[in-house]
């Protein structure tokens, strides 16, 4: 008579912060996940770029005699003061539906998102209003260093907002389908991280171009 003896696995729970692969081994999750380290390593980038541009700036700005030079118009300080405040509000409200998705609050996050995409092309829409007023008035990409620096500095930071409007208004419609929660937050955590930044450099971009 011969007896089959079956090997059974015990099952042992994950420790916190660990899973289990397909083989039952335990093993430890990353420190930081491999989405999150890309979009840190795109902001790293981002900042040796505007880095490399106020530099640049700071030549042209502290080697001229006059700035801005007597011919070319002015830039709008107030619209633009009550512009950065809307961006950096922005900035609340993208805290706010971080805050939403860790509680699986979905529908505050739901709403927290469109107010922050809302307030982002905001932003653009007054930026873009005020351009087409300098343009006409004479301030141009061909108005010496003063016209060529500024809307290579600032219409860069522009762009970088545009993309992360998009990359937002995309994170939301994800998350209109209630996909995001506390267990599932990397898609909302990605477009944060990034969203802060841009709103981070903006005042540093405002202070130099605009008041300096």
């Amino acid at each position: 008579m011969t007896t089959t003896t079956a090997k059974i696995r015990p099952l042992v729970a994950p420790r916190r912060g660990g899973y289990h692969d397909s083989g039952g081994e335990e093993r430890e999750r990353p420190f930081i996940a491999s989405g999150m380290l890309a979009v840190l390593m795109l902001i790293a980038t981002e900042m040796m770029l505007f880095s490399g541009l106020i530099g640049s700036f700071l030549i042209f700005r502290l080697s001229a005699p006059f700035w801005p030079p007597p011919a070319l118009p002015r830039l709008p300080l107030n619209v633009t003061w009550a512009n950065t405040f809307v961006l950096l509000f922005s900035a609340v409200t993208m805290y706010l539906a971080l805050r939403a998705v860790h509680r699986s609050r979905q529908r505050l996050l739901r709403r927290w998102l469109i107010v922050t995409a809302v307030l982002g092309t905001a932003f653009l829409a007054v930026q873009g209003s005020e351009w087409v007023r300098l343009v006409a008035h004479g301030l141009t990409l061909k108005s010496g260093s003063y016209g060529a620096t500024f809307y290579l500095l600032i219409g860069c930071h522009g762009l970088h907002v545009t993309a992360a409007v998009i990359w937002l208004v995309s994170v939301t419609w994800v998350a209109m389908r209630g996909r995001y929660n506390a267990h599932n937050a990397g898609g909302v955590e990605r477009i944060a991280a990034f969203w802060f930044f841009v709103c981070a450099i903006w005042p540093v971009l405002f202070q130099l171009v605009y008041r300096m």
